[in-house]
């Protein structure tokens, strides 16, 4: 069961990924770790964290490669 939460969990931070700005993309990344927390075992937590921090370095460097 855990394991279907995790998988949910990246899930849901790629789709926010593709359809959110930086800031807002954030803001739900932190949600859904947040909530995630209750739900997963320590290490999915351990590794969702490093994953969703990927995520954003990832959408910052996108942010500044399509800048002028």
């Amino acid at each position: 069961m855990n394991e279907i939460l995790y998988m949910a969990c990246k899930d849901l931070i790629d789709d926010a990924k593709v359809g959110s700005s930086d800031m807002v993309f954030k803001e739900i990344c932190l949600e859904i770790l947040a909530r995630a927390k209750n739900v997963l075992t320590d290490h999915q937590f351990r590794d969702l964290t490093q994953y969703a921090a990927e995520k954003m370095k990832e959408q910052i460097t996108l942010t500044q490669a399509t800048l002028p």
